[in-house]
């Protein structure tokens, strides 16, 4: 599984076709406790770019937008209920929704792991 960053702060797991899609843990600390999370809808058609869903914490609505062009084919339901397990597993069990990817290509302009490490570190300077 190839997991891959943007500078809006999202990360994509990429499985086959799928991309399960999340909000970074940098992401969530920078948010605070997330009181509330808006999915999108599910067969929802995104292209990259797109706001795809919000999350809304005690300090402020932030939208997440999708890193990559295709068809919303789950959302965890779980969050309706829990929000916070975004804060307590941003980039697992906190993941927001699945695309059924259409054109993966799209993520070559997106970072490893190691380069969303050196963004930050070049956010923090």
């Amino acid at each position: 599984m190839t997991v891959k960053y943007t500078k809006d702060h999202e990360w994509i797991a990429i499985d086959g076709d799928v991309g399960t899609v999340g909000i970074t843990n940098h992401a969530q600390e920078q948010l605070g406790e997330l009181v509330y999370v808006e999915l999108p809808e599910v067969g929802a058609i995104l292209e990259v770019g797109d706001e795809a869903c919000v999350v809304e914490s005690v300090k402020a609505a932030s939208e997440v937008y999708a890193p990559c062009s295709g068809e919303v084919i789950a959302v965890n339901e779980e969050l309706a209920d829990a929000p916070t397990t975004v804060n307590e597993h941003a980039e697992g069990d906190g993941w927001l929704f699945k695309l059924k990817l259409s054109d993966a290509a799209e993520l070559d302009e997106a970072m490893t792991a190691a380069e969303y490490k050196k963004f930050l570190k070049e956010l923090e300077e």
